[in-house]
């Protein structure tokens, strides 16, 4: 090998978390090097996971006309033969764009991409393609994988992961989902939305534990309504595949056959070949690095950040903590911690965005709370955008009426949520929504009105508001 080359960083993975870790690092005077062993840099957030998926959420609603049916009532059908090139066309356009834009910011703040698979040689060291890197201050930002059960024979013809999922060469006609989390219920909506006949199988007994569970019923509602079908307290123990399709064997027995799987039921660190034990560091017992809170790991001067430190495992998440991660070991003040409030994002049809308590945690923490909710077929704006089934949900104090907790399910979820978040990070009351003027029509005064049936529900009657 070369000699050791000296950087005061060193940030493994070019995901969310390593790209904007290495930007801050370098933006404050720090020789940074990024290595990213994957032939396009962005992690699985660009490459495989949350702007794909998130494209192609678009796409389906564009090609299966779904927006268009409830503004016109008419059942647009999908064009013929589509294929998945045609299908991705769209998110292949995305996916490179934001490629770019990740090269372009390495390049404007002089930092180096070493391509290649980076292996720890010792706590400070890291080998790649020969050369040796050397640097005061390590951040493993590998992300994470998909996890494939050992029973389950892949072939990424007819049985996917997540990861291997896009790479399908045709639209199949029928598709099972296996695993009810954020993964699956987002890509079963989407297949369900062109019209692919869809069954999600998923061993609990609902869609989405952590969420309000009165909106992952929703979901569940509205996805029955586009014709999906839900196999729950149920899991895979076999698959079979042959020319025309898989048949999954149960463990209650039955039997389900269909044209391809899709297996996504959790996801682990990726930190094969990285020898992270020369370093002096090991996997918890849930698979993932642990760290404090300031994403500092068991050895002082390595750090690790985003999906390889498991939940949340968002991009949103993942950036800041990188961010942060940095700002600590180099003792920047810039910033020092990740906001106490995390908004959960979920890009199903319809989309969902959540922050806070919800009623079960509320009960679970003994929390006297109360409820306020308004409903889209309500609003006007609900009515022109054709989302009549939407809703969004208030948890509040009942003592002081103090915001708690939002959940939104419908239009523009995941852009609502931002407002119940200004209110919740300070510590205001539900009264907050009412004082303020929103405009008309919009989905955002479905928080005033939320806020207004919260009003009654608490003095034990339904105000009438104007």
């Amino acid at each position: 090998m070369n000699s050791t080359e000296d950087f005061d960083l060193v940030v493994i993975g070019c995901g969310p978390a390593g790209e904007k870790a290495a930007a801050q690092a370098a933006y404050f005077g720090k020789r940074v090097a990024v290595i990213e062993r994957a032939e396009s840099v962005g992690g699985s957030c660009i490459n495989t996971g949350t702007v794909p998926s998130k494209t192609l959420r678009e796409s389906a609603l564009y090609f299966s006309g779904l927006k268009q049916r409830g503004l016109y009532g008419i059942d647009y059908s999908l064009k013929e033969n589509l294929t998945v090139s045609d299908f991705m066309h769209h998110e292949r356009e995305v996916v490179e764009m934001e490629r770019r834009r990740i090269l372009k910011n390495l390049e404007l703040h002089h930092i180096e991409l070493v391509r290649g698979q980076a292996s720890f040689q010792d706590a400070h060291t890291v080998s790649v393609n020969q050369r040796l890197l050397q640097a005061g201050v390590i951040l493993i930002a590998t992300g994470s994988k998909p996890n494939r059960p050992a029973e389950i024979a892949f072939d990424d013809i007819r049985v996917f992961d997540s990861d291997t999922f896009l790479q399908m060469e045709r639209i199949p006609q029928s598709l099972a989902v296996i695993g009810g989390g954020v993964i699956g219920c987002e890509y079963a909506s989407i297949f369900v939305a062109l019209g692919v006949k869809v069954t999600l199988v998923d061993g609990r007994d609902r869609l989405l534990p952590f969420l309000d569970a009165e909106i992952a019923e929703r979901l569940r509602i509205r996805l029955s309504a586009l014709g999906m079908n839900f196999w729950f307290n149920e899991r895979p123990v076999k698959v079979q595949t042959s020319a025309s399709g898989v048949d999954l064997l149960m463990k209650s027995g039955k039997t389900l056959q269909t044209e391809s799987a899709l297996f996504a039921a959790g996801r682990r660190s990726a930190v094969d070949g990285l020898s992270i034990d020369k370093a002096g560091l090991a996997l918890n017992d849930r698979g993932y690095i642990a760290v404090d809170e300031n994403y500092q790991t068991a050895v002082h001067h390595i750090y690790a950040a985003g999906d390889v430190i498991g939940f949340p495992a968002l991009a949103s998440t993942s950036m800041e903590q990188g961010r942060v991660a940095v700002c600590h070991a180099f003792g920047f003040t810039y910033k020092k911690r990740v906001a106490s409030m995390l908004p959960m994002g979920i890009y199903t049809i319809p989309e969902i965005s959540a922050l806070g308590e919800t009623e079960e945690s509320c009960k679970e923490k003994k929390i006297d709370y109360c409820v306020g909710r308004a409903l889209y077929a309500n609003n006007a704006r609900g009515h022109i955008t054709g989302d009549t089934a939407g809703m969004l949900k208030l948890i509040f104090a009942r003592a002081d009426k103090r915001l708690l907790g939002v959940s939104i399910i419908g239009e523009s979820a995941t852009e609502l949520i931002h407002i119940g978040m200004m209110v919740l990070e300070s510590g205001l009351s539900i009264d907050k929504f009412i004082e303020e003027v929103f405009n008309y029509p919009t989905l955002s005064e479905t928080y005033k009105y939320a806020a207004y049936d919260g009003l009654g529900n608490l003095a034990g009657h339904k105000l009438r508001e104007g």
